[in-house]
């Protein structure tokens, strides 16, 4: 669940330019979608999605709790908010309340445009220490909880890609969106047909988490109805339970 990490950047490859939402795609005014976590073959949390229209602000919450056996090896409870601009898909904030163990860290983060600056304030719960920093960032970036969402608004062609500036680790990383093809999901919450979608990357949380995928229903809303990363520690499984309008 700590794949969702993300830091403002300064920008060290050409960043490329955010597309704008696809004319006619309507982010949901209120969603929340539920997960059943996998780790290799064992239930492992659950995690919950909720979405929020604000004005022209897409507010997204996640809450990520660990469950059964897993807590008794490495108990997490993250909670993680994002929000970006509807209309351009650029990210305004992102903020993190982890637990994770024995780490506890609350971190804020905040993208001016105006300065082409980013503001982050992070504090260690266990050792009191906080550290602020900045840096510069481009016209428009993305963020590693908003880019799920924001990705969902743009045309998936089988065999195409696009490319988003993600903020990441005090660098701002292009992440090529690949679309790589066609696949029945089965989750708890039903059988879909979706498109199969890899961001790739050659630096940062993207690179250094292994390899992601999400899968997004091959219709006008393009719901993510399960996500995996293979990390050097096993693969992770987000499966969908449910979809509520509230």
């Amino acid at each position: 669940m700590a794949w969702f990490a993300g830091a403002p950047a300064h920008s060290q490859q050409p960043a490329p330019q955010l597309p704008p939402p696809h004319a006619g795609y309507s982010f949901p005014a209120k969603q929340t979608l539920n997960y059943a976590v996998d780790w290799r073959v064992f239930p492992a949390g659950v995690v919950a999605f909720h979405l929020e229209q604000d004005g022209d602000l897409q507010r997204v919450s996640v809450t990520a709790d660990t469950i059964g056996a897993v807590n008794l090896i490495f108990r997490v409870t993250d909670r993680f908010q994002s929000a970006f601009h509807r209309s351009t898909g650029c990210s305004d904030s992102f903020s993190k309340q982890l637990i994770e163990g024995r780490r506890q860290v609350n971190s804020e983060l905040h993208f001016d445009y105006t300065q082409h600056k980013a503001f982050q304030s992070e504090t260690n719960l266990v050792s009191r220490i906080t550290r602020h920093q900045e840096s510069s960032i481009p016209a428009c970036v993305t963020d590693s909880l908003s880019a799920i969402f924001y990705a969902a608004s743009q045309p998936m062609t089988v065999g195409q890609s696009f490319q988003v500036p993600l903020a990441d680790a005090m660098k701002t990383i292009p992440v090529t969106m690949k679309v790589e093809g066609r696949e029945e999901i089965k989750t708890p919450a039903g059988t879909y047909q979706t498109v199969r979608v890899e961001p790739t990357a050659d630096a940062g949380i993207v690179k250094n988490r292994g390899n992601i995928w999400i899968w997004y229903t091959d219709d006008d809303r393009h719901l993510p109805v399960q996500m995996r990363a293979r990390l050097f520690w096993g693969t992770i499984t987000f499966r969908l339970t449910s979809v509520e309008q509230k």
